[in-house]
């Protein structure tokens, strides 16, 4: 079999989750694991946190139905909220919780008549300028919606635009409006997503919203002692299927980006952007070999890489290969860092791992 797999550590998945609980310890962590857990399987992930998560967060109503149909019983928000009416007998009949950022679903909502009132998260443009009301309309919307029989629990809910950098500014300014809005409404809520949970405090809320962080990425532009603690779930492995000597000049890969700076001996890897590998990749990208860093060389194929192992005497045909994550030897090469030479985040490299590449779970809930 080709050797290329994605290894989740679903014991590291908990452990990250427990860590953003820890981080706020008086608030409820929804556990996000919108977009197919990013990347690593959300069933499996979800049944790995069913036992700590009162709730889990998907982006639509056919994310929280797959959930369901894997078994998944807990509440599960859904976070762009309905795209139709249509959608709310799902809603009614599935026990989820919707958000609400515009006023056609505020429509539809008030219309409904569920067999039990939905739990709502009002959206509120605090100044992401994405998604929800702006927040002159909030409070008016907010009483609305708390008379409605359709209702049940109604929250608070936005997002916020820069809680990653070290200039608090504009996370201040947002604070500061949603805190104004939370007391005149006296409402509970939710605004901490994972950046926020790790590094402002003062964002946690009733409910927080930890996501990239439980799979082991560091949100955060600058570390800090916390981000630290995150283990890596995503292990993207494979091995060395060729290898060559090359001499100094000679060019690597298509167009012939790279040349060997001396005498040189390269290794053919299997894998490549037809896997979801990043092609935009620049050589001297990280990659550990039997547990030594060396670096690509030459531009990402389809289905291969190519890596300079001249100074990995040991390395062979079938030696180990870690794209990102943590080696058998247990040095980890950080998803993030990875990101930054691809000229991209954490999450496009974790989500954009395809299909044709197994996942192989790990861990207590297997």
């Amino acid at each position: 079999m080709r050797p290329l797999v994605a290894d989740i550590d679903l014991d590291a998945l908990r452990h990250n989750y427990h860590l953003a609980c820890r981080c706020a310890p008086q608030s409820r962590s929804v556990a996000v694991i919108k977009a197919d857990a990013y990347g690593h399987g959300a069933v499996a992930c979800a049944k790995a946190l069913e036992d700590q998560a009162p709730a889990f967060a998907v982006a639509c109503i056919e994310e929280a139905l797959t959930l369901r149909q894997g078994g998944i019983t807990q509440p599960i928000v859904l976070l762009e909220g309905i795209f139709s009416a249509d959608e709310l007998a799902l809603v009614d009949a599935h026990g989820f919780w919707i958000a609400v950022h515009t006023q056609w679903q505020v429509d539809a909502l008030l219309a409904a008549t569920p067999r039990q009132p939905i739990p709502v998260w009002l959206k509120v443009d605090s100044g992401m300028h994405r998604l929800g009301f702006a927040i002159e309309e909030a409070a008016s919307l907010w009483r609305q919606l708390s008379e409605a029989s359709s209702v049940a629990s109604l929250h608070l809910m936005s997002h916020f635009a820069s809680a990653d950098t070290r200039d608090n500014r504009y996370f201040n300014l947002q604070m500061t409006r949603l805190q104004t809005l939370a007391s005149e409404l006296a409402a509970p809520l939710c605004l901490a997503n994972s950046p926020a949970t790790l590094a402002w405090p003062v964002a946690h809320g009733d409910w927080n919203r930890p996501g990239v962080m439980l799979y082991g990425s560091d949100p955060l532009e600058v570390a800090n002692e916390v981000t630290q603690q995150l283990q890596p779930v995503m292990t993207l492995r494979s091995e060395i299927i060729a290898l060559r000597e090359i001499e100094e000049g000679e060019p690597v890969g298509y167009s012939g980006r790279w040349r060997a700076p001396r005498r040189s001996r390269i290794a053919v890897v299997a894998c490549g952007y037809g896997d979801g590998y990043d092609r935009h990749a620049q050589d001297g990208t990280p990659v550990l070999v039997n547990g030594q860093r060396c670096a690509i060389a030459g531009k990402v194929s389809m289905d291969m890489l190519t890596v300079d192992v001249t100074d990995v005497p040991n390395a062979t045909i079938g030696s180990e290969v870690i794209l990102w994550g943590r080696a058998s030897s247990g040095e980890v090469l950080p998803v993030d860092e990875v990101a930054r030479h691809c000229d991209t985040i954490s999450y496009t490299l974790l989500t954009g791992v395809l299909p044709r590449v197994p996942r192989r779970y790990h861990g207590r809930s297997v």
